[in-house]
């Protein structure tokens, strides 16, 4: 076992109104085993500079759309990324957007999602580390929507396909010192259960925090 690494999973168990932690943890957990060790928790007040320092990766998971973090939390994600923390930000977990500064910290912003159906995915960037050895794959999923923040350098790693048009499902950018990545797949368990989606995660929690690929 070679988890030297940890990793902070947030998400939120009693009051997720459409993805529990609960449902999906022991999958995700599993990804890292052997690879990242993962502490898993509901409680946002982790969120401060001092706590995140402890961790190499925060893989945010959240599902509480209306609730604001406070301003110390989000001085505390924007200094633990920016002084070189990764961050992996899986499906709902971009609920963090309830204050825009992490919306631009991630990258985009949610606006919503047709009904939940079966998806094409397929890569936008072959040559990028997360990508290596991925394949296009099926899913049944929801098929998210975003306003993209025209200011951060992102790379587009993955689209899917929808009534005709190609979408944005996973993209990675630097941020300061450290490293963002954004996956949209995540609705239930049988998309964790997926063996091309679960190496896409490793390899981008492997990415975001540095490790080699």
């Amino acid at each position: 076992m070679n988890n030297d690494k940890k990793a902070l999973l947030l998400g939120d168990i009693t009051n997720a109104k459409y993805h529990p932690l609960q449902a999906v943890v022991d999958d995700i957990t599993e990804v890292f085993r052997d690879h990242i060790g993962v502490e898993i928790s509901e409680d946002r007040e982790k969120l401060t500079f001092e706590q995140l320092q402890a961790f190499d990766l925060f893989i945010s998971y959240t599902d509480s759309w209306k609730i604001q973090v406070t301003p110390e939390q989000v001085a505390g994600v924007l200094a633990y990324v920016s002084g070189g923390g990764g961050l992996l930000v899986i499906h709902n977990g971009v609920s963090l957007q309830a204050r825009y500064e992490l919306s631009q910290l991630i990258g985009a912003k949610f606006t919503g999602h047709p009904p939940y159906t079966s998806l094409d995915f397929h890569l936008t960037s072959a040559e990028h580390e997360i990508t290596q050895g991925i394949e296009p794959f099926s899913m049944d999923e929801e098929p998210y929507r975003y306003d993209m923040d025209p200011l951060s350098e992102k790379t587009v790693l993955l689209e899917y396909t929808h009534e005709g048009e190609k979408w944005p499902a996973a993209w990675a950018h630097e941020y300061g010192l450290g490293r963002v990545v954004y996956l949209m797949p995540g609705h239930h368990v049988e998309s964790f259960k997926h063996p091309m989606y679960r190496k896409l995660i490793l390899q981008a929690g492997q990415w975001a925090l540095r490790k080699q690929v």
